[in-house]
C-alpha cells in the first residue's frame, strides 16, 4: 500500500489543494452551502471525465518514455505536466476566445469570469476545427502503432495480423486518415468543411513533423555516438508527447462545458484528472507494468484510434463524453484482463523475460 501510495501522494495533495480552492471559490461568489457542494461535485465528476479519457494517453506516454533517457523523462514529468495542466486547460480556451473574438486575452478571462455564457458559445464554436486537428492526430497516433512492420504480438489476432500485412505499404495510415477527413467533410457546409480539412491536414502534418524531427536528432545523436560523444536527448519524444497530450485534452475541455461553463471550475476540475494521469503515467513506467501485460498496449492505442475517429465525426455529429470514455475504458480493461490470461497460461517466466527486454 506504502508503495503504491509514494505514486500518487503528490495527485492527492493537489487534488485535496483543489477541492479547498474550489469551496473557497464556492463559497466566495454564491455564498451558498448547496451552491458550493454542486460546484464540488462538478469538479469530482470533471476529474472523472478527464481520467476516463486520458488513461489511455498514460499509456501512450509510458510506452514512449520508457525509450526516452532519464533526464527527459524528468523533464517531461516535470514541465510537461505544467505545459499540460496550466496550458492546455487554462491557457489553450482562453486563447481560443481571444483568437475567435478578436479580443486581448485580460478581455477572455474577464468573459469567462462575467459572460460565461459567451465564453462557452465561442469557445463551442471553434469544436470544427479542434475536432479536425485533434481526430487527425490521434487517429495517425493509433494507426502507426499497429502499421508497424516488425509487430509479432497481436491482440485482436485476425484483425492487427491482416492489419500488419498491409505495413510495408508506404504511408498508407496517411490514407486512411485523409480518406475519413474527406468523408466526414462531404457532410458538412462549404465553410465547416474548409475549416475542418485544413485543421485535419494540419493535424496529419504536425504527426509527421513531430517525427521528422525525432528521426533527425536521433540520427544527429547517432553520429555524435560514433565519434565518441555521449549525448542523449529525448527533445523529439517530449514534442510528440506535448502534442499528443494537447490533443487528448481538446476532447476534454470541450466535454467540460456539458457539466459548466466557468473557467475556474472546469480548471480545476481537468488538473486533478491531468496529475493523476501523471502519477499513473509514472507508475506504469517505474514499475514496468507494460512488460508485464502485453496486450494492454493494444488496448490502449484501440481506444486512441476510437477516440480520434470519434472526434473527427463529432464535427457533425456530437458523442456524449460519457460514451467516449466508456468505450476507451472497456477497451482498456478487456486488453488488461486478456493480458492476465496470457500471464496465467504461460507463466512468470515470459513475463520476466519481457521486463528484462523492456528494461
Amino acid at each position: 500500500m506504502q508503495t503504491l501510495l509514494r505514486y500518487y501522494k503528490f495527485s492527492l495533495l493537489f487534488t485535496l489543494a483543489c477541492f479547498i480552492l474550489a469551496g473557497w471559490y464556492g463559497w466566495a461568489s454564491t455564498g451558498s452551502v448547496t451552491a458550493t457542494l454542486g460546484i464540488l461535485w462538478i469538479v469530482v465528476v470533471l476529474s472523472i471525465l478527464e481520467v476516463s479519457l486520458s488513461f489511455d494517453n498514460a499509456v501512450v506516454n509510458a510506452t514512449v518514455l520508457r525509450e526516452m533517457d532519464p533526464v527527459w523523462q524528468r523533464r517531461f514529468l516535470t514541465w510537461g505536466i505544467l505545459i499540460a495542466v496550466f496550458g492546455m486547460r487554462i491557457i489553450f480556451p482562453i486563447a481560443i476566445v481571444s483568437i475567435a473574438a478578436s479580443v486581448g486575452p485580460l478581455e477572455a478571462i474577464n468573459l469567462s469570469l462575467n459572460d460565461p455564457e459567451e465564453y462557452e458559445r465561442i469557445v463551442s464554436g471553434a469544436h470544427i476545427g479542434i475536432a479536425g486537428f485533434g481526430g487527425a492526430f490521434l487517429a495517425m497516433v493509433g494507426l502507426t502503432f499497429f502499421f508497424e512492420e516488425d509487430k509479432d504480438v497481436h491482440w485482436i489476432g485476425v484483425l492487427e495480423r491482416t492489419i500488419n500485412k498491409f505495413s510495408t505499404v508506404p504511408a498508407v495510415e496517411i490514407g486512411l486518415v485523409l480518406s475519413l477527413i474527406y468523408g466526414v467533410s462531404t457532410l458538412l457546409s462549404p465553410e465547416d468543411a474548409l475549416t475542418f480539412l485544413t485543421a485535419g491536414i494540419l493535424g496529419l502534418v504536425t504527426f509527421i513533423g513531430v517525427h521528422a524531427l525525432g528521426a533527425i536528432i536521433e540520427q544527429r545523436e547517432a553520429r555524435k555516438k560514433a565519434a565518441g560523444e555521449i549525448v542523449r536527448s529525448g527533445l523529439g519524444g517530449f514534442l510528440y508527447l506535448e502534442v499528443l497530450d494537447a490533443s487528448f485534452s481538446f476532447d476534454g475541455v470541450i466535454g467540460a462545458f456539458a457539466l459548466s461553463n466557468n473557467m475556474v471550475i472546469i480548471a480545476l476540475g481537468l488538473s486533478v484528472g491531468a496529475i493523476f494521469v501523471r502519477s499513473i503515467t509514472i507508475h506504469l513506467v517505474q514499475t514496468g507494468t507494460l512488460a508485464q501485460y502485453r496486450y494492454l498496449e493494444h488496448g490502449a492505442f484501440w481506444a486512441i484510434i476510437v477516440l480520434g475517429v470519434i472526434m473527427l465525426i463529432s464535427a457533425k455529429v456530437h458523442i456524449p463524453e460519457t460514451i467516449t470514455g466508456l468505450i476507451g475504458a472497456i477497451l482498456i480493461g478487456l486488453s488488461l484482463w486478456w493480458s492476465v490470461r496470457h500471464n496465467r497460461k504461460f507463466g512468470k517466466e515470459e513475463i520476466n523475460l519481457a521486463g528484462e527486454q523492456a528494461g
